[in-house]
């Protein structure tokens, strides 16, 4: 083993953890969700600044809210827009390795919370992207969809099961 390899134990080998996680996404959709959670992040805080220009507190804090959205979508999806922030690619690396389901549910969650803190056009079409940024990944966590060939076969075979017990029914009955 060189010095190198003992310095850098990590970089010797890939992560199982998060070669399993890329599994089920081709690399356009992966790309498609992090161009959505930058753009999500931009809408969020944009409208999050618009938001917190008002004397109604409740708008305030939805819209520094979405401004946290706006802070961890592009921590998440995007560290190199955070390269002064030390810990950007850890919790970058940290994200990647999440599973697409609990993605999409903390994007879902984080992009409501605002909306059912303060209902407006703002918070509204402000957080639309961030929370498709959630449902795109909510859909690559459903995994690919099946060819029509095996849906018949189970199909059929379900539809073999049924008569067998319908059969076994009436044969028991008699």
């Amino acid at each position: 083993m060189s010095s190198q390899d003992e310095q850098f134990p990590a970089a010797a080998a890939p992560e199982p953890a998060a070669a399993s996680a890329d599994e089920g996404m081709t690399w356009w959709y992966r790309w498609l969700c992090r161009i959505a959670g930058v753009i999500g992040g931009m809408s969020c805080a944009c409208a999050g600044l618009w938001n917190c220009v008002t004397i109604n507190p409740l708008n305030i804090a939805a819209g520094v809210w979405m401004m946290l959205n706006a802070f961890v979508l592009f921590l998440c999806e995007a560290p190199f827009c955070c390269q002064f922030i030390e810990f950007a690619n850890a919790v970058s690396a940290r994200a990647d390795r999440l599973r697409a389901w609990q993605k999409a549910a903390f994007y879902c969650g984080m992009a409501v919370f605002p909306v059912v803190l303060s209902l407006t056009l703002t918070t509204l079409f402000g957080n639309a992207i961030a929370f498709a940024t959630g449902v795109l990944y909510g859909l690559s966590a459903l995994g690919k969809k099946g060819d029509a060939i095996s849906y018949a076969r189970i199909h059929q075979q379900q539809k073999q099961m049924d008569e067998e017990k319908l059969t076994g029914t009436l044969e028991g009955q008699a």
